[in-house]
C-alpha cells in the first residue's frame, strides 16, 4: 500500500516575512548580549524616496532651453531674512555637517577642498572646528549642537554662518554618540573629554525648553556674532510643519530639514530604522509652513537625508526647497565603500557598500576613523578633487533637467513639472499620480 501521508520534500526553504533572517540574528543577538544594537550609515528599509517622481520634460507645451548655448543659473544666496552678511552659493549642493570625531580630520580638510573648488560650504558637526576645515572652506557653516563639545565664541565669529542643531534626520529626539575608539587625544581636547571614554551627547539644549528661549539663544548668537552671520535651524523631519513654523517665528534666517535617509556616525539600529519621516513626505508641509506665513524664498529652506545625484536635488528644488546637503554620498565620493577595499571590507566581517560600522574607527578608506595610519591612507588634495567632480556632476545634471523643463535657473523648478509614480509619494507631495491630475486627498476628481 502507498504511503499517501508523505510529503515531498522542499528544495528552498521559505522565510518569515515577519521573522526573516535578520530578524532573527537580531532576536538572538540581543538574547545573547542583553544590549541594544549601535551602528552608523542610516537607515536600510525601503522608503517612499525621489525616485517616485518623475520630471514632465518640455515638448510642444512648453519650450525647452538649448544647453550648449542658453544660460541655466544654479547660485543661492542664504540668510537674507536678518544677517548682514548672506552667503552667496554657486550650486544649491552643500556639505552636511559631519563632525571631526566621526571623521578624520583628512576628511574634514578634502570636505572643505572640494566645497570651496565649486563655491559652495561644507559645515564642522559636532566638536568644533579644525585648523585643516576653516583654512580649506571658503564658506564655512558652524553647527552649534547641545553637547556644546567645542564651542567658542572666537570659533562662531570665525564662522561664515551658524547652524542650531535641534535634531537629526537618522535620530530626532536623540543625542550624539561618539564611541571610546575614536575619542583620540586631540578629539579629546577639543571636546574636553577623556580619552578612550564613549561619549554620548544630550537629545536637547541645556538652557532652553522651548521655542520662546530658542529664539533668546538666537538673539544671543546674533549679538555675539555682531548680526552678521546667517542663523540656521536643523531639525529632524518628524513634525516638520509645526517645526518649520516654530524656528521662523523665533527668528531663523534658514531651517535645515533633515529626513530619516541621512546617515549617522553611531546610533541605536531601533532610532535608524523606526523614528523619523522620509524627506520626500517632509518637504510639503515644511513649504507650507514657510507659505502660510509669507516666509517662502524669505527665510530660506535646505533639504537633506539620502540625496544622491542631480536628479535629487532637483525634485527638491521643485518640491519648494532653496538648497540641499549631502552627507553620506560625499563620503562615498571620497572613497568610502570602494570596491578596492573589498578584501579589507571582509576582513571586518562585510562588504562595500554594507559596511555601516562607522562608529568602530576601522575604516579602510581612512575617512570615518582616528586611527591615524589608516587616515593617512585619504589624501585630503585627491580626496578634494573627487569632493569638487561630484559636486560639479550633480549640478550640471540638475542643469539639464531644468534646461529640459524650459527654466533657466534652478529655482525656477516647480511642483507643476513633476508627476508622482506611487499613491504613497503622490500623496506625501501632493503631487499628480502620472497619467492624472489627482493624488490623494484631493476633491472633484
Amino acid at each position: 500500500m502507498t504511503d499517501n501521508t508523505k510529503k515531498t520534500p522542499r528544495t528552498k526553504p521559505r522565510f518569515s516575512a515577519t521573522f526573516d533572517p535578520f530578524t532573527i540574528s537580531e532576536i538572538q543577538r540581543a538574547a545573547a548580549t542583553g544590549i541594544y544594537d549601535i551602528r552608523g550609515a542610516g537607515t536600510k528599509r525601503k522608503l517612499p524616496h525621489f525616485d517616485d517622481l518623475l520630471f514632465l520634460g518640455a515638448s510642444i507645451s512648453r519650450y525647452p532651453l538649448e544647453g550648449y548655448r542658453e544660460r541655466c543659473d544654479t547660485d543661492v544666496v542664504l540668510g537674507t531674512r536678518f544677517a548682514k552678511k548672506p552667503i552667496h552659493l554657486k550650486t544649491p549642493v552643500t556639505i552636511a555637517g559631519m563632525s571631526f570625531g566621526a571623521l578624520s580630520a583628512q576628511a574634514k580638510e578634502a570636505l572643505g577642498r572640494g566645497a570651496s573648488a565649486v563655491g559652495t560650504s561644507t559645515t564642522t558637526g559636532d566638536g568644533g572646528m579644525t585648523p585643516e576645515e576653516r583654512g580649506h572652506s571658503s564658506t564655512l557653516v558652524y553647527q552649534y549642537l547641545p553637547s556644546r563639545y567645542g564651542m567658542n565664541p572666537d570659533d562662531l565669529r570665525r564662522a561664515d554662518a551658524i547652524e542650531v542643531v535641534v535634531g537629526q534626520g537618522a535620530k530626532p529626539g536623540g543625542g550624539g554618540m561618539l564611541l571610546g575608539q575614536k575619542i583620540s587625544s586631540r578629539v579629546a581636547r577639543m571636546r574636553d573629554l577623556p580619552e578612550g571614554i564613549d561619549q554620548r551627547s544630550a537629545c536637547r539644549h541645556p538652557d532652553w525648553t522651548g521655542p520662546d528661549d530658542l529664539e533668546i539663544k538666537i538673539e544671543e548668537l546674533r549679538e555675539i556674532t555682531a548680526w552678521e552671520k546667517p542663523i540656521y535651524i536643523k531639525v529632524g523631519a518628524s513634525r516638520p510643519y509645526y517645526d518649520v513654523s516654530l524656528a521662523v517665528k523665533a527668528g531663523a534666517d534658514v531651517v535645515v530639514l533633515d529626513g530619516m535617509q541621512g546617515g549617522t556616525a553611531a546610533t541605536q539600529e531601533v532610532f535608524i530604522e523606526h523614528v523619523g519621516l522620509p524627506i520626500l513626505s517632509a518637504i510639503r508641509p515644511a513649504v507650507q509652513a514657510l507659505q502660510d506665513l509669507g516666509m517662502h524664498r524669505k527665510v530660506q529652506l535646505i533639504v537633506s537625508g539620502g540625496i544622491r545625484s542631480g536628479a535629487d536635488m532637483a525634485k527638491a528644488l521643485a518640491l519648494g526647497a532653496d538648497a540641499v546637503a549631502i552627507g553620506t554620498a560625499a563620503l562615498i565620493a571620497l572613497g568610502d565603500q570602494s570596491p578596492e577595499l573589498a578584501d579589507e571590507y571582509a576582513r571586518l566581517g562585510t562588504v562595500p557598500g554594507a559596511y555601516d560600522d562607522w562608529q568602530d574607527g576601522r575604516d579602510p578608506a581612512g575617512i570615518t576613523t582616528q586611527d591615524p595610519e589608516l587616515a593617512a591612507r585619504l589624501d585630503p588634495i585627491l580626496g578634494g578633487r573627487r569632493i569638487a567632480n561630484y559636486l560639479s556632476v550633480m549640478t550640471m545634471e540638475a542643469q539639464a533637467i531644468a534646461r529640459a523643463c524650459g527654466k533657466s535657473h534652478l529655482h525656477n523648478l516647480e511642483p507643476e513639472d513633476l508627476v508622482a509614480l506611487t499613491m504613497e509619494a503622490a500623496a506625501m507631495t501632493r503631487i499628480p499620480l502620472a497619467g492624472t491630475e489627482w493624488y490623494p486627498g484631493r476633491q472633484g476628481f
